[in-house]
């Protein structure tokens, strides 16, 4: 580790079972500053200044705007965190890998030294987003979807087995074996460092947003786009305004019959409400005591879903009993007390409180039983009303709404997504409600339709069925007290003769291979085969829009009587068009409720006040006591399967093991191939940065309203036929069948330019009337304007070298991390956004590719400038790429803009066109 400028004399030893280390020392502050009182995740920041000062990066007056942390502040101080390391899933880790590939070969081009491009610090890929439930229900769903599941994506898995070998600290976990945040959870995180003799918290940036599951194990880590995560693995410090912090005190237990699950739809609904977005969250109080370590992971995995940054637990005693029963070495869980005790970092009932920018409570005993949905996280429900509040949405729903929105979009209502509240102040839920049509196309009348299904039962669907029951995600498969829940409610279920509804796609994806364990030998496997939960694969199915298609005659009779039925999982995410095209309503609950709902097959039933449809069986009668729970978690988890699932995590099975790969440091690209290609954007990166210069007769290539979220912009979903993408892959040779997903093609950015705002949800309105990625291209300047596919008419501009520019409304880029949005915007030829607002990483990331994020002043936007995106564009102003203030001329209208870059070391990126070409010309230099 490089020598630091120690301004503090903060470096000092520490000893640790007859071990001398070395660790910067917070209390080398306290005679100046209040350190004691910082937040726990602050002190984890506060730390990582220390030992990364240099004078350059890091500066004294960092420290000490840190340490002296004014918790009423609004964030306005700079600082840089370097992250010990960094966590990626193979559909955002392909680009990573294939960017950190050609930056090898950029560095060769541009004379220097090839092996200079390599991760400087630890980067872990976990294989889970590619396995999709092809099959379910049966004994050989897990061999089936795993053989298709290599079939599908053998080049790219090929791939990734190269990058393992051919950089010194990548390493892949391969298909099979988890999802990214179990294993990150169970086997990957450190909690304390120990490199060459120093100690120092785990920190860590993800390519997924619910990295910040590992909050919960005092972890401090949160998701990010493949943009910036490349550039921390390259050693490259990530700028952040000092946070907020809102402390979460709990208090008492969770009641009999309340689970994690209800718990932290519960602390989603309460956060969502109070306003996160940008802060940090931290628990704390009497209550943190009373939670198991998979609990708390389950409400830190939940963060995305209520706007904040993180989500963080201290370190306690439930930490270091988590540490040692999942395998850790005696020697690193004594590091982590030891460390944690002397660097305040430990918690305990004689612990001081903190100081907290605010300060909400929740009294664990007021927790019940609940959903939420349909289609958003934080709507949650309680199972007391959710027969009364399942009539209330089927009356919101649109009819028509199948659109098939395979591209998974995270669908934000127009509102304040801070304060959750719409136009008007209401709460956005009771604003909906109110707004829909009266008389409502969709009611709760009786629509049931005749269905003959696969194996010849004839039955009927009708509105409310659930379709899809998923024991699914990363947020309730790593707590084995809901899951063991759910295999005893099983097992009470099929004692009284109670079976699946037969419309119902039943799955199980555990999170890894403990869970399975745990199972057998609890001895509930076979009770949840007999419900239909047969192991479908470990990793990310449901939630992510991986469910697989419903049966063919199950989908032909929603489509065609346009029925609005369910899915009921254990998820973290519902949004509108993400879980099937055929849903239209999704609840996230509890694997015993995911169970439950697979039994009653419906949304229309009264769980406390109905038995399951055709039984006199009530819920009561076979819902597991708390106790037994408990009993069960006892008996059934045992250590030893942590050190036996992870024992050769690493190595794969025999289909990974038998995937060739070329040896060498650079990789030999195939020209013919459909998924992996050296990427435009790093090719012929000019030796020094070219000046940064306004931009001139631009044209608009979409107009777009509020909340356009990454899901909008980046390609996702199954590839089309016909759409440009489709055109690409048929001319290259691949049948229809064979286009497997965006997802699994991030590696070839001639799809994904493709794909760029292709989501069929995306409103464009400069093409009013259309629903796609359709746009009107302006450049003829004659008569009415064309209409035509996005990535054509951007093609079109780039043969005149026209530049382009996206308008946009209120929280452009919000949902989740995808990097492709801006690498594909980049691609398409726009150079600058101007929205109303951003949400954090969609801003930072259109940096990072060398777009300019612009906002309209305060009160202005597109509508209020009378702006209709028929204008031709210029932008003055840029100076260097470090202007506050651009003017923007739109035809005869003229206004200013903030410009959004953010940070000094944006200002670099931005004037180096890129973090990428920012860190080539630094490596090479160094």
């Amino acid at each position: 580790m490089a020598q630091t400028e120690n301004s503090f004399d903060a470096r000092t030893e520490l000893e640790v079972g007859g071990r001398s280390y070395t660790i910067y020392s917070l209390e080398s502050l306290q005679s100046r500053f209040d350190v004691a009182r910082l937040p726990f995740s602050l002190k984890i920041l506060l730390e990582n200044l220390l030992r990364n000062e240099d004078g350059v990066g890091v500066r004294a007056q960092d420290v000490e705007a840190l340490a002296s942390w004014d918790h009423n502040a609004e964030p306005s101080v700079e600082i840089a965190f370097t992250p010990a390391r960094v966590v990626l899933q193979d559909f955002t880790g392909v680009p990573c890998v294939v960017d950190l590939a050609a930056m090898r070969d950029a560095m060769a081009d541009m004379g220097g030294d090839p092996a200079k491009v390599d991760p400087l610090v630890p980067a872990e890929l976990v294989i889970d987003h590619s396995v999709q439930v092809d099959v379910a229900g049966t004994r050989d769903a897990f061999a089936r979807n795993k053989e298709i599941e290599f079939e599908r994506n053998e080049e790219r898995y090929a791939f990734l087995k190269w990058g393992q070998q051919a950089f010194e600290t990548f390493k892949a976990v391969p298909p099979g074996i988890g999802i990214v945040h179990q294993v990150n959870l169970e086997y990957l995180a450190r909690v304390v460092f120990d490199e060459d003799g120093v100690l120092y918290p785990d920190t860590l940036v993800g390519t997924d947003s619910h990295t910040t599951m590992i909050n919960g194990l005092g972890v401090l880590g949160w998701g990010v786009g493949g943009i910036e995560a490349e550039a921390a693995m390259l050693g490259q410090p990530m700028s952040m305004l000092i946070p907020q912090v809102v402390g979460f005190k709990l208090s008492g237990e969770l009641p009999e019959g309340a689970t994690a699950t209800d718990l932290v739809l519960t602390v989603t609904e309460q956060l969502r409400g109070y306003g996160v977005v940008g802060k940090f969250v931290e628990f704390f109080g009497p209550g943190v005591t009373a939670l198991p370590l998979a609990d708390r992971a389950t409400i830190g995995n939940m963060s995305p879903e209520f706007g904040s940054t993180c989500a963080i637990f201290p370190i306690d005693e439930e930490t270091l009993r988590y540490l040692a029963f999942t395998g850790r070495p005696k020697e690193q869980v004594d590091r982590v007390e030891a460390y944690a005790k002397a660097q305040g970092l430990w918690h305990d009932a004689e612990s001081e409180e903190p100081t907290y920018s605010d300060v909400l409570e929740l009294d664990l005993s007021t927790v019940v039983p609940s959903l939420a949905g349909p289609k958003r996280p934080q709507d949650r429900v309680s199972l007391t009303e959710s027969k009364e509040r399942f009539h209330e949405a089927l009356r919101g729903v649109q009819p028509d709404m199948n659109g098939h929105d395979d591209a998974m979009a995270d669908t934000f209502p127009a509102s304040d997504p801070s304060t959750g509240q719409a136009p008007g102040g209401k709460m956005e839920a009771e604003a909906e409600r109110e707004s829909q049509p009266t008389p409502a196309t969709v009611t709760a009348e009786s629509h049931a339709t005749p269905v003959t299904l696969a194996d010849g039962t004839q039955t009927e669907l009708d509105h409310g069925h659930v379709v899809i029951a998923a024991i699914t995600s990363c947020t309730n498969t790593s707590n084995p007290s809901v899951m063991l829940a759910a295999g005893l409610l099983a097992r009470n279920a099929v004692a009284k003769g109670l079976e699946a509804k037969p419309w119902v796609q039943t799955s199980l994806a555990p999170g890894s291979k403990v869970v399975t364990e745990y199972y057998e030998r609890a001895g509930l496997t076979g009770d949840l085969e007999a419900l239909g939960f047969h192991l479908v694969g470990y990793g990310c199915t449901t939630c992510i829009g991986n469910s697989g298609p419903l049966p063919e005659e199950v989908s032909k009779v929603v489509n065609e009587a346009d029925l609005a039925v369910c899915s009921v999982l254990s998820g973290n995410r519902n949004f509108e068009g993400r879980i099937n095209p055929d849903v239209k309503m999704n609840y996230l609950a509890s694997p015993p409720l995911v169970v439950a709902y697979a039994l009653a097959g419906t949304l229309d039933w009264d769980p406390y006040g109905e038995p399951f449809p055709g039984s006199d069986v009530y819920l009561k009668d076979i819902w597991p006591s708390a106790a037994e729970v408990a009993e069960t978690v006892l008996e059934a988890v045992q250590s030893d399967m942590f050190r036996a699932s992870y024992a050769d995590v690493f190595e794969g099975d025999d289909n990974w093991r038998g995937l060739e790969v070329s040896g060498g440091d650079r990789y030999d690209w195939d020209p013919e191939s459909t998924y992996v290609r050296r990427p435009t954007f790093l090719e012929d990166v000019p030796a020094e940065p070219e000046a940064v210069a306004d931009i001139e007769g631009a044209r608009v290539l979409a107009r777009l309203g509020d909340s356009v979220t990454t899901d909008h912009i980046s390609p996702a979903g199954a590839i089309k036929k016909g759409s440009p993408a489709g055109a690409y892959l048929e001319d290259h040779g691949i049948a229809p069948k064979d286009f497997n997903s965006y997802g699994s093609r991030r590696g070839n950015h001639e799809v994904m330019v493709r794909g760029t705002f292709a989501n069929i949800r995306l409103r464009n309105q400069l093409a009013p009337g259309t629903e796609g990625g359709v746009t009107r291209y302006l450049g003829d300047g004659d008569g009415d304007p064309e209409a035509m596919t996005i990535y054509d008419a951007a093609m079109r501009y780039s043969e005149t070298g026209t530049p382009l520019v996206v308008l946009a409304g209120k929280e452009y880029g919000s949902g989740s991390s995808r990097d492709w949005a801006a690498k594909g915007t980049r691609l398409l030829g726009v150079r600058a956004v101007i929205a109303e607002s951003y949400e954090r990483i969609h801003r930072s990331n259109l940096v990072g590719m060398g777009v300019l994020p612009l906002q309209f002043a305060d009160g202005e936007s597109a509508e209020s400038l009378g702006l209709t995106g028929e204008e031709e564009f210029s932008i003055t102003g840029l100076g260097s790429g470090d202007a506050k203030e651009v003017v923007v001329r739109a035809g005869d209208t003229e206004f200013t803009c903030r410009v959004r870059i953010d940070t000094p070391k944006e200002v670099e990126y931005y004037r180096h066109g890129g973090i990428l070409p920012f860190v080539l010309r630094q490596l090479r230099d160094s």
